[in-house]
């Protein structure tokens, strides 16, 4: 999809050696200090298939992207999630012999753009040289950036450490620990991961690059190590997210207004329903002075031993894991108190509109050529790398603000685009409309709209959207006697997907 490319859209070749690792029961090598060997890396190959979540009863053809995968000592091969999203097939090569085994995604997580694959044959990794994680980088630390030439050989890039800090991941948009990196890279053989080393061992993965700034992201060791440790456990937990949004509290009239004394701190300003916040009772007024024992200041955020000052969320994310308790020592009503709050990952079925439905396919339904899906944020990548724009902006308002909506509201359903059929004569140019009932019904979600349309009003289907026309009417017994030659003119292999 058009967004991913966005990740590296000017690193268009760039080729990160992956070497086979070994399996856990196989003795292997310790890649030595400084070395960057090509059996610490194998060459992954996806072949992916995206679903048209515009015309959501049909796939896009088939593609093929090829990457490097960092061999981990416990026999897995670790890369970006966007490598093998929505993966119909992966297979694995060795860089020196050209040897292949294909391979099962063991763990992805979507939000911190990791995977792990583990070959089909165990016997694949033999010889290879896993690489550990980094510890303890700094600013100003040099590393290597590592990447394939259409030989086979490896090529790196001297890199240097800029900024640590907390940004917006490219999937799911989840603040997670970041390293940016100086680095001239060029064009090489294509990839999508390319992982950076330091003092050989493995420093990260990057997710973007800016050729014209020559500036990359790099996924960090601390990320990679909490998801690792995550991938351990059964069901894979993922990262967890408290559920809050804060404004900087550097107004000395607010400070004073609030009574407040202490030194930093910052004003929540909204906390999501049922998050793990919510839960713990940290209400909107709030304001956090600290954070499991970390001072908070006025910009949120604290000192941390190895990266210096960056945002408090890092504690919450990457430095609880899911089932710890994380006091908060807050500000309300001029006393200071502390709230414990349970570290917990969000659950995707509570969301109205779901963004990790990658590889699922949409739901829909088709009555009378009118055709309904709910909303997810796929849905709206569809518009691009500017889609928050480009996007019907409505929908583009209700993945934005979906946490304010009612707390009973389940999903979001709407009319995508209209099939030209002579039951929806005069209604072709809709598109992009919010289902607000059906027949008397309101509609909460796909089969809500399904059990109302076996309920005609007078005779007829009424729908009430929220935008003009406002009211769409339709003929119960033209649209199914219209079914089957709707199906056959257009290709569809079912009316409705659930």
């Amino acid at each position: 999809m058009t967004f991913l490319l966005r990740i590296l859209c000017l690193v268009t070749a760039a080729q990160l050696p992956v070497f086979a690792g070994a399996t856990p029961a196989e003795k292997t090598e310790a890649a030595p200090a400084a070395v960057v060997d090509t059996r610490s890396f194998v060459r992954v190959i996806a072949t992916n298939q995206n679903y048209d979540f515009l015309r959501p009863w049909i796939k896009r053809p088939p593609y093929t992207r090829r990457g490097l995968g960092t061999v981990l000592t416990d026999g897995r091969i670790l890369i970006t999630a966007e490598l093998v999203l929505r993966n119909a097939y992966v297979e694995l090569e060795k860089i020196d012999s050209g040897e292949k085994c294909p391979a099962e995604v063991a763990v992805i997580d979507y939000q911190a753009n990791l995977a792990l694959l583990r070959p089909s044959r165990p016997d694949f990794l033999k010889g290879a040289r896993p690489l550990e994680l980094d510890a303890g980088a700094r600013v100003g630390d040099r590393a290597e950036v590592v990447q394939l030439e259409p030989n086979g050989s490896l090529a790196t890039t001297g890199a240097t450490i800029t900024t640590v800090t907390v940004a917006n991941y490219p999937i799911d948009e989840l603040g997670l620990l970041i390293f940016r990196l100086s680095v001239p890279l060029q064009q090489r053989d294509g990839s999508f991961v390319l992982p950076a080393v330091r003092n050989g061992r493995l420093l990260g993965l990057l997710m973007r690059y800016d050729a014209r700034s020559q500036t990359a992201e790099l996924i960090p060791p601390p990320v990679i190590r909490h998801f690792l440790k995550g991938a351990s456990a059964t069901p894979y937990a993922g990262f967890s997210r408290a559920g809050i949004s804060f404004a900087k509290l550097r107004d000395p009239q607010l400070r004073r207004y609030l009574g407040l004394k202490e030194n930093g701190g910052v004003f929540v300003d909204g906390v999501a329903p049922q998050s793990p916040a919510a839960k713990a009772g940290l209400q909107s007024g709030d304001v956090i002075l600290s954070v499991n024992g970390n001072p908070v200041d006025a910009d949120g955020n604290y000192e941390n031993a190895e990266y210096g000052r960056i945002p408090f969320s890092h504690l919450l994310t990457t430095e609880s894991f899911v089932g710890d308790s994380v006091p908060f020592s807050i500000w309300r009503s001029g006393q200071i108190q502390t709230i414990n709050v349970k570290s917990e990952p969000r659950d995707p079925a509570g969301m109205k509109v779901p963004s990790l439905q990658f590889d699922k396919p949409p739901r829909y339904l088709i009555a009378g050529g009118l055709v309904f899906q709910e909303l997810t944020r796929p849905y709206l990548l569809e518009w691009g790398p500017d889609w928050r724009n480009a996007a019907p902006q409505r929908l583009v308002y209700y993945d934005a603000f979906q946490d304010e909506l009612p707390a009973d509201r389940k999903k979001i359903v709407f009319l995508s685009r209209v099939l030209p059929s002579p039951g929806v004569l005069g209604y072709e140019g809709l598109e992009h409309l919010v289902v607000k009932s059906a027949n008397g019904q309101p509609i909460q979600n796909l089969e809500d709209l399904a059990a109302a349309l076996k309920q005609p009003e007078n005779g007829f289907h009424r729908i009430e959207v929220e935008e003009d026309p406002g009211v769409i009417y339709l003929d119960p017994q033209a649209t199914d006697a219209e079914a089957e030659s709707l199906q056959r003119q257009y290709g569809l292999p079912a009316l409705q997907n659930f």
